[in-house]
Formats: C-alpha cells, sequence, structure tokens
C-alpha cells in the first residue's frame, strides 16, 4: 500500500501540474502570432474622406494593441489587415407624416483582406458593414465625427473577432 502511494502522489502532483486552463476576456487566439501589420484603409467612393480612412485604420490599431498581445509593425506582420471603404452613403431611415426624414442613417461599408502568414488557412477576405442613425433635422457635417466612432467601433470588433476572435 504505501509503495502505491509512493508511486501515485508524485504521478498525480505531475499530472496535476502539466494540465492547464487558459482563459482570455476577449476570446482571441493568436497562435504562435507576436505582430500584427494594419495597412491604411483606402476609401473606393466618392464621399468617403481621407480623414475617415485614416481614423477607421487608426481604430483597428488601436483595438489589436488593447486586445491583444501582439506587437504592431510597419510591414510584414505575422497577422496582416489592409482593405478599402467600399460604402459611404446616407439614406432616410424613418419618415415621418410630414413627408420629411424622421431619422436618417450613415451606412459605411468596408472590404478587409485578412493575411494569417503562420496560419494560411485562417486567411480570408470579407466584406462588412454597419450603420448609426441620426435626427432627421440635423446636419451630417454636425454628427459625423459621432457617428463615425459608432461604426467604426463596431466595423474593428468585426474585424478583430472574425479573425483572431474565432466568431
Amino acid at each position: 500500500m504505501r509503495a502505491a502511494l509512493t508511486y501515485s502522489l508524485p504521478l498525480w502532483f505531475v499530472l496535476t501540474l502539466s494540465c492547464s486552463v487558459r482563459y482570455s476576456f476577449t476570446g482571441g487566439q493568436f497562435g504562435q502570432a507576436k505582430t500584427f501589420t494594419v495597412a491604411y484603409f483606402n476609401p473606393q467612393t466618392a464621399l468617403a474622406t481621407q480623414v475617415y480612412a485614416q481614423r477607421l485604420t487608426e481604430k483597428m490599431r488601436d483595438l489589436l494593441l488593447a486586445q491583444s498581445p501582439l506587437q504592431m509593425v510597419g510591414t510584414g506582420g505575422d497577422l496582416q489587415f489592409e482593405g478599402s471603404v467600399t460604402e459611404y452613403r446616407v439614406q432616410t431611415a424613418t419618415a415621418t407624416a410630414a413627408e420629411t426624414a424622421g431619422r436618417n442613417r450613415l451606412t459605411i461599408g468596408i472590404k478587409v483582406k485578412y493575411t494569417n502568414l503562420l496560419e494560411p488557412e485562417l486567411s480570408f477576405e470579407r466584406s462588412f458593414t454597419r450603420f448609426a442613425d441620426f435626427d432627421g433635422n440635423a446636419d451630417l457635417f454636425s454628427v459625423e465625427e459621432q457617428l463615425w466612432e459608432t461604426i467604426n467601433d463596431q466595423l474593428t470588433q468585426d474585424m478583430y473577432n472574425a479573425s483572431v476572435g474565432n466568431w
């Protein structure tokens, strides 16, 4: 009995220490990746400005820095994001009884190419579209930056979830 205890206790100890559980609040799966690159998102539609495209690019970089252990590099990252702004439009979301716009909607669409150099089978090209509504009496230019913030939060989280978030 003592011999069994002598051998089973160290074996139990080794097995217990070799098992581990890893949990992440962001759910990111980075594999062996250590770096990322986010190229400038080019505006491909007349209404999307260079300023908007730069804000989207910076928002994605900031998200990856905040929610991942990856380091940003200028070029050649293990994980690479590039893309373009393919849709930027304003339309009526709801009408009033007087046949005027009660709410307007800014819709922004992007096309993303995600390249995982370490696990190429996880690479993809995908489009994402998000929108935000605003008061029909408001001038777009007075609320545009707030709308950008809302939409960019959603678009960058969509890119993150599709690439490293395993969604």
